[in-house]
């Protein structure tokens, strides 16, 4: 009877015990129920938020036009490996084995912002904050960065068909530089990092620094490219091409050499040289060095140069 007496006692003062841990136990998995009510509570407010900002971007007053990180952002000399002299005037380039970037449309096409007397050197994608953004085609990724005055958060990948791609506003690389990727494979996440109003991607395709339209390649509307292969030319390859049934392609003009739309002068910005300005209006240098009356290739910025 003693001993029964005594299991009894142990048992009800191991109940009495353990009810504060219980307790304790629920407080926390309470306080943590609330915190993730709570997140789930913002994370709504931001997604609604983020909802309504893609609903009415494209009413928005159109921002600059990033700096070309190829001639003009802070670390030109690093991201441009090119010289215009080896850049040869035609080159057949495989686009097969692609993959598209991102599903969305073009928000904002390849063209000279007059209003801001620059290019825009790509096309820019609609996307939701943290959509995955993939490699266009298998490559090695040369260099991941940041640059707030630009592209934000953005990768380069160098292709074994010549091109580059670049991928800008990015929330978060995915993969280092050096890294070898396979078309289709995630490279980072979207957002609206650098000079940017809203999420989006801004998607360039590149072949020895020139800037090609990337709607001479990809038909971003049906998610494809054109054609097997891509001829590029110092002459057509800012160019789009549309092969859209009862359309025949037509020769566009020129976003570089538009009498309306392009200026007559450039004003001369650090890291500016005669081979990108030159580039950039498509001109030749010497064709711009007569124009302006120069001897050297040597620039200043806040230099005027005319370009017609």
């Amino acid at each position: 009877m003693k001993l029964l007496t005594k299991a009894l006692y142990t048992a009800l003062l191991a109940t009495v015990l353990a009810v504060p841990a219980v307790a304790q136990k629920t407080s926390r998995h309470s306080s943590a129920h609330k915190e993730l009510l709570a997140s789930q509570k913002s994370t709504g407010k931001e997604q609604i938020k983020l909802i309504e900002q893609s609903n009415f971007i494209d009413l928005m007053e159109e921002p600059e036009p990033e700096l070309d990180l190829y001639t003009e952002g802070w670390n030109s000399k690093m991201v441009n490996p090119f010289k215009a002299s080896e850049v040869p005037d035609s080159k057949v380039i495989d686009v097969t084995g692609y993959h598209m970037p991102c599903p969305g449309r073009i928000t904002s096409n390849y063209g000279y912002r007059a209003r801001f007397g620059r290019m825009h050197k790509g096309v820019d994608l609609a996307i939701r904050s943290n959509d995955t953004i993939y490699a266009a085609f298998d490559g090695k990724v040369r260099l991941t960065n940041y640059e707030a005055k630009g592209y934000g958060n953005y990768v380069i990948i160098r292709h074994p068909n010549g091109l580059e791609t670049v991928y800008g506003h990015l929330n978060k690389h995915l993969v280092k530089p050096d890294q070898v990727v396979r078309a289709g494979d995630p490279i980072g996440l979207g957002g609206s990092t650098g000079r940017s109003t809203g999420p989006h991607l801004h998607f360039e395709t590149r072949y020895m620094g020139y800037a090609i339209n990337p709607s001479a390649i990809f038909d971003f509307a049906n998610q494809t490219t054109h054609t097997d292969t891509y001829t590029f030319s110092k002459s057509t390859y800012t160019q789009a091409r549309n092969y859209a049934p009862g359309r025949q392609e037509t020769a566009q003009t020129n976003p570089y050499k538009s009498a309306k739309s392009s200026p007559s002068t450039y004003t001369v910005r650090k890291g500016d040289t005669l081979s990108s300005v030159a580039k950039s209006y498509g001109i030749s240098v010497s064709r711009l060095k007569r124009l302006n009356g120069l001897k050297s290739n040597s620039l200043r910025a806040g230099q005027k140069l005319k370009l017609k």
